[in-house]
This record gives structure tokens, sequence and C-alpha cells, in this order.
């Protein structure tokens, strides 16, 4: 009998025409591990949340969800907060107590759970999930990674039978991004938890999975096992498909394609020659114009705290665009908060474009000189509609297709599309300095292919641009140069294709693929044109 029953399932948000989910049905057997994936707005979200009752969206629900044969509709609300378990995207807003240990006991206590019992099952979930020595921290003082952790290690005290995860890797550094699926996958093959994740970054999690389903525009399309899923030819699936798959397809692997690095790099290395070992790429030269340059900048949070950014020294280039990268809670997001001075150094100083920030007077950095898209792109957003964001910025010609949406609360789209409103109105601003934090976030591959497009028409206009991102293959394809930040400082800024084939962590899927075979090789493209050009090997 499947544990998981979805029977007619459809949701339509308030005052909306169109349903966000649409009559969807399917059934998921105990411990299987299925990826639901589509494009943004497609209703991902929507659709997991219609599966625990707790979360539901405000709106009009039917259908129904049952476990093991159990509608959750009849559930006593003990059971049925913790037979489903559910990670948002989101994680800070879901942690909701001032203490790690705390937050692990929280769900228990809400339960009525008796307090010996309560202590066990804190006590070996912090065990499980590594949380022993934090168990004291403030749950603020988290990284984003620890958070992400935390919210699981939360939801899994509660011992539920199915796990659901939207989205959880979105806001983590690569490494722990792959630690993180790691530890959903102990838990689906260890503890027999079913698991339906929905997310972007498919690199850690394809490997794992028995299903694909695919949602498009609401409506469920494709529910199938994963090699079936894979080699259906679906366009929208294949381009949400990692490196590996994508580099397959194209390559013509034939039947099975590769779902993981390993399996990609013996197609690789098996099937093409290496004669040609590197590919003629055109260099943009870089000017002598410093548009940003930081010289032995110093912060901390606190007066007695350690030094979060700790002699950091940087320059980037008039037309430049130009990556951070570096893990959780290494100061990624409070470098790009002095450089656009939304926090104050205790020592050392910035420029932007040879004048120091402090002699910008009167908010004349923000008028034509400098803008700042920021990791929560909510806190832009003044207006009940899409229309009067634009509105407000004077925005006349609609820009990323956001015509779709121009009636829709800012708030009712998708990560993707606030990410795409967000940009339009920063970029409204006129920058010569545009500042992106984590800008692919919750970005499906249309969307972000389109936010490619876009930065480089930027830079072919002048306009310097600095990210931090997690997304390693988006830095690849796009930033001239990249460094990245450790100890509060900023290592080896050197050219981007450079970093990422000579590290092991904060590198490409495509470089891994192909690493000794060809060589500066990260990006899927790179990879794909030097296996054509090289030929296949005689059999």
């Amino acid at each position: 009998m499947a544990i998981l029953t979805v029977k007619g399932v459809s949701f339509k948000y308030p005052l909306c025409e169109r349903a966000a989910v649409k009559n969807v049905s399917f059934g998921l057997e105990e411990g299987e591990f299925v990826i639901l994936c589509g494009a943004g707005g497609s209703g991902k979200s929507t659709l997991l949340r219609c599966l625990k009752r707790e979360v539901i969206p405000n709106g009009e629900f039917t259908g129904t969800v049952s476990v093991a044969g159990e509608d959750t509709a009849d559930m006593d609300t003990s059971r049925s907060a913790a037979v489903i378990g559910f990670v948002s995207q989101e994680c800070e807003q879901q942690i909701v107590t001032d203490k790690v240990w705390h937050e692990l006991a929280f769900g228990l206590e809400s339960i009525g759970a008796a307090e010996d019992e309560i202590a066990l099952r804190v006590a070996e979930t912090a065990a499980f999930f590594g949380l022993n020595d934090k168990l004291h921290m403030d749950t603020a003082a988290l990284s984003g990674g620890e958070k992400q952790l935390l919210a699981l290690a939360a939801v899994m005290v509660m011992r539920p039978k199915i796990l659901v995860l939207d989205e959880p890797s979105s806001q983590l550094d690569p490494i722990a991004a792959r630690s993180f699926a790691e530890t959903v996958r102990r838990l689906n093959r260890d503890r027999n938890i079913t698991v339906i994740i929905a997310e972007h970054r498919l690199d850690n999690i394809l490997p794992f999975a028995d299903r694909l389903m695919l949602l498009k525009d609401g409506e469920l399309v494709l529910c199938e096992y994963r090699d079936s899923a894979v080699s259906s030819g679906d366009e929208g699936l294949l381009s949400e498909m990692p490196a590996t798959v994508r580099i397959g397809h194209e390559l013509g692997c034939g039947g099975r394609y590769p779902c993981d690095v390993n399996s990609a790099r013996h197609f690789i290395t098996g099937s093409f020659k290496n004669d040609v070992r590197i590919t003629e790429k055109e260099k943009r030269p870089l000017g002598e114009e410093k548009a940003l340059e930081i010289k032995n900048v110093t912060y901390r949070y606190e007066r007695d705290g350690k030094d979060i950014i700790d002699g950091l020294t940087l320059s980037v280039f008039k037309g430049e665009v130009f990556a951070l990268l570096g893990a959780n809670g290494s100061g990624k997001t409070t470098a790009l908060s002095l450089i656009s001075g939304g926090l104050r150094a205790v020592s050392g100083s910035i420029k932007v474009f040879g004048k120091r920030l402090k002699d910008y007077k009167n908010n004349s950095l923000y008028t034509g000189t400098l803008a700042m898209l920021p990791q929560d792109v909510t806190t832009l957003f003044l207006h009940n509609t899409v229309r009067e964001e634009l509105e407000e910025m004077h925005i006349e010609q609609i820009p990323f297709g956001l015509e779709k949406y121009l009636d829709k609360h800012p708030y009712d789209l998708s990560g993707g599309e606030r990410q795409l409103l967000a940009l339009a109105k920063v970029l409204a601003v006129r920058p010569r300095l545009l500042l992106l934090d984590e800008p692919t976030k919750s970005l499906d591959a249309q969307s972000r292919g389109r936010l490619l497009k876009i930065l480089y028409e930027l830079r072919q206009s002048g306009m310097t641009i600095v990210i931090v991102t997690h997304d390693t293959e988006f830095c690849a394809e796009c930033a001239d140069r990249c460094a990245v930040l450790f100890m509060g400082r900023a290592l080896s800024p050197v050219p981007a294709a450079q970093l990422l084939a000579d590290n092991d962590f904060f590198t490409t899927p495509a470089s891994l693929i192909s690493r000794g075979h060809y060589d500066l090789a990260v990006t899927p493209e790179d990879v794909i044109t030097l296996c054509r050009k090289n030929g296949r090997k005689d059999r």
C-alpha cells in the first residue's frame, strides 16, 4: 500500500483566476526518494505545502491527502503535525525559538510529549545531526548551513513517515549543500523515510532519486522512474537537469544518461580523445581604472567579538564581473554590506570609483553610482502589486517577462520571479556598480539563463558587477575573476576558470567530470566543445 496518496489536489490563491495546482494525483511507496521538478511558478512549492495541512497557504484547497490510507484531514492535531515533516527554503522563518536545544524540543512540547521522552529524543537527534556542541547556542548565531540542518533536525525529532523539502539547499554553499543532501539520503536509506523534494540544484540529489515528477503550469505531466524520466526527452525536464545529464544528452551517450559525476567522467574519458586539451576563449582585457578598491578593511558585529572581516583587501576594475565565493558564515554578505555603506568598517578604507564612501554626501552614492540586490529581495517590496512596484521606479517598459504578473502581489510570486522583479527595481536607478547577493537563489534554468544574458548586456554597457554566490556554475559562466573569502580575507583573486579548475570543492561538476582529461573546462559547454573537437575514440 502507498504511504502517501494524493487524489485530485487543486489549489487557487485568493483573487487569482487560475489555479496554482490543478487536479494533481499520485502515490508514493514507503522509502521512496522522489524529486519534484518544474520551472519557477509551476506550482512546486504550493503543491508541497498542500501535502501538510498545517502549512497549506490561504486559499481554496480541494482534493485529499492520505498517509497509509488515513486522510490527513481526519487526523488529530498531534498526529497530523508529526506524520509529515516539512522543511521550507526559508529556514530562518521556520526556526521559532532562541536556542538550538529549545528548537529541537519545541515540536514535542507542542504536542504534549512527556519530559523524559522529549529529553531522549532531543539527545539522539542532536547526536545524529552533529548538534551536541551547539545545543546552547543562539539560533540566530548559526550559519546558513547550520540553520538548515537545525530545521531538518527539528522536523525529524517528531519521527515523521514522510519528509517534504522545498528547495532546502538554495542558500547553502557547495560543501554544505552536499553534506545536507547526504544527510537526507541517510534518513531515507537508514530510517526508510519517504522523501519528496523540490530543488533546482540537482547535482547532489539526482543520484539518490527513485522517481522524478514534473509540474507544468500546476499540472503533473510526468511521474516516472528516474532513468526513464531523464531519457524521456522532455525539454522542460532536461533544462533542469545537472551538468552530468546535459553533457551526456548533447554528446549522444545513448541509452542511460549519466546521473552522477563518476558515470559522466567514465563516459567522457572512455569515449572521447584528448589531443586538444583546452578551449580557445576570447579574453576580455581588464582596464586599469578601479571601480572598487578595498584596503585592509576590518569589521566585527560586537565590540568584543571576533573580526568577521579581517584585513580584506580587494580591487575590482571598471566593467568587470567579479564573483566572491566562500562557505556559509564566511562574511560574504557582510562584505557587500560594507561596500554598499549599510555597515561601517572598524578600520581600513573603501573607495568606489576613486571616492571614499564617506565622501558621498546626501545619498549621492545611491543615485546613479551603486545599487545592491540583497539576499532577501522581499525587503525591496513596498506595494500590493507588481504593477505598483514597477510604477514606483518609473519603469514604463516591463522587463524580464514580468507583464504576466502585473496584478499579483510580490509575495505571491515564485522565488525566481521575485528575484527578477527585485532586479528590475535595482537596475532602474542605473548604477555604475551593481552588487548582487545570491542572485540565482530559487531561479529555474530558464530564469537563470535570462539573468546571464542580462548580466552580459550590462557588462557590455560598461557596468561593473560584484556577485556573492554559492552557484559555482553560474560563476564559471559569467565572472571574469573570482576569489574565495576565508577568515575575513579574499584569497587568490584570479580568472574564474583558473580558480574553479584548481579547487576540489569550490568547483563545478563540469570541472570534476573533465579534470585530468581536459584543462580549464569548467562549464558544460567547455566539455561539450572539447569532446566534439577531439572526436570519439576508435572502438
